[in-house]
This record gives structure tokens, sequence and C-alpha cells, in this order.
């Protein structure tokens, strides 16, 4: 990757050295000086994540739904105390390899792969459109007579004319520029992907009513085509969708702000600005929760399964009213941790139906 020549940082001054630090936060195959990674690679790894974890987003998704098939054991929390606990994601896993084997654990992991595939594909591909467009209109000469430095967040120092010293783009324009780059490729990629996704979750949650309706990825996607026509493949679609924007801006400003405002500019800095994109997107995560769990439950809502039918839920008449639900029962964070789980205050645990109420 090219780097800025001294001359370049000499223009952009101590301000713009600063400005450069504070906009270090990651979007991706665009911040790698402008050429895209290898796609085989990429897709590699990220189908080996996915293997990985694909048994914490099984016992995940079966939390969500409001499935407990272990009752409350009295237990110890993180202060020592006695309280009433709910099985973590061990013991939870455990009960699953107990009734299917350890086989178990990886139902819905084909649709999820191929989701996985395609996403990092169509992400790279509209990030890459993005970068050939920018070089283009530099070299076209849009932006004026100048030289252009490839990889670097300030690419372009203008040479006109009677410009003795030009200041490059600020950092804030650089990171609303960039995350609404970021915001397209993300929401392009959830959209292909976003029927398997939905063949995933439900290929899951028929652990609840052993059923088989979801055997297979080609014939999950006839079943969804006959019963529901093509919206079924996109049920849960405008929470998950809202939920992965905001939960971009929320990441990518604050660190922007974290690393302007409230770091320190220096070399003992270095390391706590490279971390404060993980902070933020924690935060972030955290607090954009209750979109995923919406769109989760929106997407097995009323589709034929046992766990998406009463008792664990209602036929929800949109997505709002799934929310509005969700947040009466006080269950917006189900799901959300699956260590030191508490028991639902006010609530008791029916056996026959293997959930609170």
């Amino acid at each position: 990757m090219a780097t800025r020549p001294e001359v370049g940082r000499e223009r952009a001054g101590s301000r713009g050295e600063a400005e450069a630090e504070a906009v270090e936060v990651s979007f991706g195959p665009w911040r790698r000086g402008g050429s895209m990674a290898d796609e085989a690679s990429q897709v590699l790894l990220g189908s080996g994540l996915t293997v990985l974890s694909q048994p914490l987003m099984y016992v995940k998704v079966l939390v969500q739904v409001g499935y407990e098939p272990l009752p409350p054991t009295l237990g110890r929390n993180i202060f020592g105390r006695q309280v009433y606990q709910l099985p973590g994601l061990f013991a939870y896993a455990k009960h699953i390899v107990k009734v299917d084997g350890r086989a178990g654990l990886f139902k819905g992991l084909a649709p999820r792969l191929c989701s996985s595939a395609i996403g990092t594909v169509v992400h790279g591909k509209v990030l890459q459109r993005y970068q050939e467009a920018a070089k283009a209109e530099v070299r076209g000469g849009l932006l004026g007579w100048g030289v252009y430095f490839e990889g670097s967040p300030h690419a372009f120092v203008s040479l006109q004319p009677g410009a003795s010293k030009k200041e490059p783009v600020s950092s804030l324009e650089q990171v609303l520029k960039e995350t609404s780059r970021e915001m397209v490729a993300r929401s392009a990629a959830t959209l292909i992907t976003h029927p398997f996704h939905v063949i995933t979750l439900r290929c899951m949650v028929q652990f609840i009513g052993r059923e088989t309706k979801y055997s297979g990825t080609l014939s999950a996607f006839a079943t969804i085509y006959r019963e529901e026509g093509i919206l079924g493949f996109f049920a849960g679609l405008v929470p998950r969708l809202l939920g992965d924007i905001l939960s971009l801006w929320l990441c990518n400003m604050l660190a922007y702000l974290i690393n302007t405002y409230a770091l320190e500019n220096g070399v003992s800095m270095t390391e706590m600005k490279s971390y404060s994109q993980a902070v933020t997107g924690f935060f972030a995560s955290m607090l954009t929760y209750p979109f995923v769990l919406v769109s989760n439950l929106m997407a097995v809502n009323n589709c034929g399964l046992a766990g998406g039918l009463l008792p664990y839920a209602p036929t929800y008449s949109s997505w709002l009213d799934c929310w509005s639900q969700l947040h009466k029962e006080g269950n917006m964070s189900r799901g959300n941790s699956l260590f030191f789980r508490k028991v639902p205050a006010g609530k008791r645990y029916v056996w026959d139906e293997r959930r609170f109420r």
C-alpha cells in the first residue's frame, strides 16, 4: 500500500495530523489502500468464523424465542449471593447435544454459510464500485489539478496555481463519507442475503416442536414461496436493516468523538485510539439489540412452527406490534446474555410449556 509522502504530511499541518489519527476507524476494504483483499480468503475466513459461532447463535436464537427446556437452578451470582439462575450457554448446548447429538448444534449451518459467503462478496463489490468511482473522479480532474496518493485517508493534495497551502478533507467529512458508503454496502449485503437468514432461523427454531419442515435450503425456499410468497423471504428485514444502520453510525461517530476530543494526541494514546472502535462497537450493539431480537422473532412468527406460535408468541401484525408486546412484557433484552442469566422478575416457570409466563 502506498504511503503519503512527507510533503503531504507537511501540508496537512499539525491539526491535519491530529484529525488523521482521529479518523482511524474501520470501514472494511475501502480503507486498505484502495485495493480489495482476495475475496476467496475473505470468504474462507468468514466461513470458518461462521462454523465456530454456530452453536452460540443456535442457543441464542432459542433463548430469544423464549424456549427454556431446563428449569432454573439455585446458584451464585458474580457477587456471591445465592439466586435462581437459568442455564447458561454450555448447559443449554449440552441439552441440545443430549437430544440431537453433537451434529444437532449445527442445524441451519448450510444456509448461514451461504449468507456469509454471498454477503462478503456483495459487500466487497459495492465498496469496490465506490473506490473505482473515486479514482475516476480524481484522475478525471474533477477535483482540480493535483497529486493522488493512493491509500491515504486524505488522498488528494491540491497543486493548483497560487495555492501555497491546502488543507486536506476534514476528518469529520471523511467519517461521514465512508460511513455512508459502508452503510450502503452493508444494506445491500443484508438485503440480498436475508432469505438465507430467515431459513437459518427457522431451521434452528424447529428444535422446539421437533419439526422437519425446513430440512434443506432448496426445499425451504420452495416451502416459503408456496406458503408466504416473495414477502416471506423478507420477514423481519426492516428492523434488521434499521438496527445495522443505527449500530454502524453510533459506533463510528462515537469513535470519532472519543478519538478527537476525549483522547490526547500522543504516542502513548495510539493504542487507546485503536481500541476505541471496538469499545464503541460493543456499546452500539448493546443499544441496538432490541432491533436484532424483533427481527429474529418476526422471521419465525406465524410460519407454521411451534416456536413461532402460541404459547411462545402471538401472531404479530407488524414488527412495531412485536416491539410493543416485548416492551410491555419486559423482554426487550431477552437472549442478550447467555451467562449469569437471571430468572425474569414476576414470572414463573411453566414446565409443560418450557417457558416463563
